[in-house]
């Protein structure tokens, strides 16, 4: 027990605002039609999730280290740059994604609610500096409640249809618009800043250099990822098919998806759903923000070994939130777009991960079987076609 939690940790990120948008947008627009996307891309994050945990104990550096280490000094740049571009669009989808939940729950203008999630990250942030441990137990708390609302409504709801579902797993696209949800789903679950985190908490955990020892480590890390990233994929499913059961009978049309899926819980279920579907969303949104703040100090700190307090990195990286909220842009469409930069990011992390996993000089006895490495190297190739898929879809649509 004392060794689980860096993977629920991460887990959060793949539960965050962006998700829920994601996930109830899919839900609203298509059905089950995409839930072989979830369900792939949670398959994905947790192969992911697992050689970044595996670099980070093999080696005792985190991937942002590494890539300063192995990388020329203008890669190493640029590969900088996107993952502050990629947290920027992270910190979006937390900062809003908890402004609505507060603003579902209390009537609060979205501004407002805004500046109240800053000051909840901040504090949850504070448990940090108290250890490591404190901070694992507060996100994993969190992340309880956001299991626990969906769980909730997805009970309540009832209107379930398993041959829909079954028939959902069937990979296809239909489109622009499916093709733009798939990379959104994607790029919500196997998120990049949740690569380069994920080493971290992993580096300095337990030191070792006795091989078996790291291989007794290796066989823990593999049940944390496992339990953690199978909790996030169960999520992630209910939320989907939370929504295309609430919207079967109902066109979204130009609705908000999520404002939309609150109000059909109240009017169709109970307070109580609603609610749990409100509170839900604003413990993601402030577990999320928490821990991509902790992923974009990894990230400043490995790649340029420069270091900002927490709290005014938090500061700084909230500001072009709080301003795409105060300016009025449909919510929900918002976060569905900043997952799909996300999307584009996946490879600038994958890439340099499956290939320093794969030398033995760097991981010793830990290195990649080959078919670990040939497992990496599809799932970057397979974002990548996605990528290029949803931008040939795009232009050709306009």
């Amino acid at each position: 027990m004392a060794l689980l939690g860096p993977a629920f940790v991460v887990a959060v990120a793949y539960v965050d605002p962006g998700n829920v948008a994601t996930n109830v947008e899919a839900g609203a627009r298509t059905g089950y039609m995409l839930v072989w996307v979830v369900v792939l891309a949670n398959v994905m994050a947790l192969l992911v999730q697992y050689l970044s945990a595996k670099l980070g104990l093999a080696t005792g550096r985190n991937l942002p280290e590494q890539c300063r280490e192995l990388a020329p000094r203008w890669l190493s740049r640029l590969l900088w740059a996107q993952a502050e571009l990629v947290a920027m669009a992270t910190d979006l989808a937390e900062f809003a994604g908890a402004a609505v939940g507060l603003s579902l729950l209390f009537g609060m203008p979205i501004p407002l609610a805004a500046v109240v999630t800053a000051v909840v990250s901040f504090a949850v942030l504070a448990c940090q500096q108290r250890g490591c441990r404190a901070f694992e137990l507060a996100i994993m708390a969190l992340l309880l409640l956001v299991l626990a609302g969906f769980a909730y409504d997805l009970l309540t709801v009832g209107r379930q249809s398993p041959a829909d579902a079954m028939a959902g797993l069937v990979p296809h696209l239909s489109g622009g618009t499916t093709a733009l949800l798939a990379a959104a789903i994607i790029g919500a679950t196997v998120m990049p800043h949740a690569v380069y985190l994920h080493s971290a908490l992993t580096q300095h955990r337990v030191r070792t250099d006795r091989p078996g020892d790291r291989r007794l480590l290796l066989r823990y890390l593999r049940i944390d990822c496992t339990l953690g990233f199978t909790l996030a994929g169960a999520v992630n499913l209910g939320m989907l098919c939370l929504s295309a059961a609430l919207f079967r009978h109902t066109e979204s049309g130009d609705l908000d998806a999520i404002t939309a899926a609150h109000d059909d819980l109240g009017r169709t279920v109970g307070g109580g759903a609603a609610m749990a579907f409100a509170v839900a969303l604003l413990a993601s949104g402030i577990s999320s923000a928490s821990v991509g703040t902790y992923a974009g100090q990894v990230v400043m700190r490995g790649f340029l070994r420069r270091r900002i307090p927490l709290f005014a990195r938090r500061t700084l990286t909230m500001a072009p939130a709080l301003l795409i909220l105060c300016a009025g842009l449909p919510v929900t469409a918002t976060l569905v777009l900043s997952q799909v930069v996300l999307a584009f990011g996946i490879p600038f992390a994958l890439a340099p991960l499956v290939v320093i996993t794969r030398r033995r000089d760097l991981m010793g006895p830990l290195v990649n079987r080959p078919a670990t490495t040939a497992a990496g190297a599809l799932v970057c190739a397979l974002v990548i076609c996605l990528n290029a898929y949803l931008v040939v879809t795009m232009v050709q649509g306009g």
